[in-house]
């Protein structure tokens, strides 16, 4: 299901940035060839203003001025002398070819019928006659249908009763090709850009699902586990009630101490799985309120003293000799923590041990110690001793310890910003530390 949902969600990202980037290089590149053609005809405009000003002070039009100023921007040129054509005009290779010569027939005939009368009336407002006069007129010329193939201009020269025109062909062929190759260069950055999201992409939602993955393989391992934990404790109280049915008084009774026994373990149970499930949906109550952590080290060390007693335990507290100010916590919390620390201890240390309760202040940090002689935990089980149904190993599953209680102590410690550690106590043993700010 994850590699699934993994590859959609791929997919969505590097759609969405390739659908971007495609958006933008597409603007980009209409942007920019809009405005190479711009320039390109501004450029042409001031070439041909530069013509026109040089035909003016030509008092003789010669075909070596014609072939000089024709192979300085690449053009076509094509005379016309009182719409006499040039004999330059056949002479010439480019223009002189049929093609060439049906696309500047083609031109003269456009300007003929949408800038000569406009240019002849502005001249004659201008100056009250049509007599030594130069005007210009350019305009983009796509003889198939294609945009940008050519610039056109029309120069006519008016010299008392004589006429000259000049009509000028610019191929945009370069500017073409300069195009093209800015498209392909787009397409392959472009190609390489989606190629390099779609890994980015592939990783960047692998690491997401990650934390999603973990919660899921937790979830189950720990559904896995606790079913294996209740069905013990069940096992043993419908087996103790089919007994019932036919015992005799004095073995009800035992086997309803055992019903007894099993239920409030598996209620134990119950309360640290509702615990840990609050924890993960954020609905871990927590009062914080000043509280004097001497008194309930105090408080917790004297409920604890006659069950130390009980297994023959030697249960001692130690507590700083000065005053020490109130710590911001929940008192219930603090407590709880406290005898899941504790009741671990009385568990595992065995006959004629020792458990030592201790409270210290340093630099604005409570520190709560319970150490104990008994049976220690290796340095491969401290990694996941706070691991939900975690026993480091058989002599530390004792009965109605499900693995859950240092996991409940882990939550309550990080709900009020602390830490929590385990250590080796010389001479044999453990030390839980909880710090708490």
């Amino acid at each position: 299901m994850f590699r699934k949902v993994h590859l959609y969600l791929t997919v969505l990202c590097a759609g969405i940035t390739t659908a971007i980037l495609i958006v933008m290089s597409l603007l980009y590149l209409y942007l920019s060839e809009k405005e190479l053609y711009e320039n390109q005809f501004r450029s042409f405009q001031n070439d041909i203003n530069t013509i026109a000003t040089s035909l003016e002070q030509q008092s003789v039009i010669s075909m070596e001025w014609l072939s000089k100023m024709e192979a300085r921007g690449g053009y076509a040129f094509y005379a016309l002398d009182n719409g006499i054509p040039f004999l330059y005009n056949r002479l010439t290779s480019m223009s002189g070819s049929s093609e060439i010569r049906r696309l500047l027939d083609d031109c003269l005939e456009i300007y003929q019928n949408d800038y000569a009368y406009s240019y002849m009336l502005e001249t004659d407002a201008a100056n009250g006659s049509p007599y030594n006069t130069c005007v210009h007129s350019e305009f983009p010329f796509n003889p198939t249908g294609k945009k940008h193939e050519y610039h056109v201009s029309v120069i006519e020269l008016n010299r008392g009763t004589s006429s000259l025109q000049l009509l000028v062909l610019s191929p945009l062929d370069f500017l073409r090709e300069q195009i093209a190759r800015q498209r392909i260069r787009f397409l392959l950055i472009d190609c390489a850009a989606i190629l390099l999201l779609s890994l980015f992409s592939f990783f960047f939602t692998g690491k997401l699902l990650k934390p999603v993955i973990e919660s899921r393989k937790k979830q189950t391992e720990f559904v896995a586990a606790a079913s294996h934990e209740l069905r013990t404790p069940l096992a043993v109280i419908l087996s103790a009630a089919e007994c019932c049915r036919d015992a005799d008084v004095e073995k009800q009774t035992r086997f309803l101490d055992t019903i007894r026994q099993e239920g409030d373990i598996l209620t134990n149970l119950v309360n640290d799985m509702l615990t840990l499930s609050a924890s993960d949906s954020q609905r871990f109550s927590c009062h914080p309120a000043p509280v004097e952590l001497d008194t309930l080290v105090i408080n917790t060390y004297e409920a604890f003293e006659p069950l130390a007693a009980e297994k023959k335990l030697s249960l001692t507290i130690t507590l700083p000799e000065e005053s020490l100010p109130n710590c911001t916590a929940d008192a219930d919390r603090i407590v709880q923590l406290l005898s899941i620390l504790l009741h671990n201890a009385l568990s595992y240390t065995p006959e004629g041990g020792s458990i030592g309760l201790a409270l210290s202040h340093k630099k604005n940090r409570f520190y709560l110690v319970v150490s104990d002689t008994g049976i220690g935990i290796s340095p491969e089980d401290k990694k996941k001793i706070f691991d939900r149904f975690y026993r480091a190993e058989k002599s530390r599953s004792a009965k109605g310890h499900f693995g859950l209680g240092l996991s409940v102590a882990a939550e309550i410690v990080k709900l009020h910003h602390g830490s929590i550690s385990v250590a080796d106590r010389p001479g044999g043993g453990s030390v839980f530390t909880v710090m708490l700010p």
